[in-house]
């Protein structure tokens, strides 16, 4: 059995943060347990189905990054000029970078996909 982490329900979500004590950002905004199922079910169970899968969760993770890398942007040009602004500047070029990986990621998942497909 895995072992539980702290400030984490069963499953390893975290719990909401503890009054008084510093909660990192991602212990107070956990991803919603419907994104999560989400995401699993995009992935199916693998095996003679694993290139779906892949295909499905290439094309969510290309949206996230797309939407992240539109935030960061915004972002960062509202801020230009201010002492947050090489953060923001910084997640802009990070997402940018992402955005072009997952292009190719996604390239990939749909190769492997239409290979399934010609076969079957």
């Amino acid at each position: 059995m895995a072992e539980q982490l702290p400030n984490s329900d069963a499953t390893g979500q975290p719990d909401a943060p503890v009054a008084g004590q510093p909660a990192d950002l991602f212990e107070s905004r956990p991803l919603p347990r419907a994104v999560e199922d989400a995401i699993r079910d995009a992935a199916g169970a693998g095996g003679e189905d694993a290139e779906r899968g892949v295909l499905a969760l290439a094309a969510i993770a290309n949206r996230a990054v797309a939407e992240l890398n539109k935030l960061a942007r915004a972002g960062a040009n509202a801020r230009r000029g201010t002492e947050e602004w090489g953060a923001w500047a910084s997640l802009a070029n990070s997402a940018r970078d992402a955005v072009l990986k997952m292009a190719t990621c996604r390239k990939v998942a749909v190769e492997l996909f239409r290979r399934k497909a010609a076969s079957s």
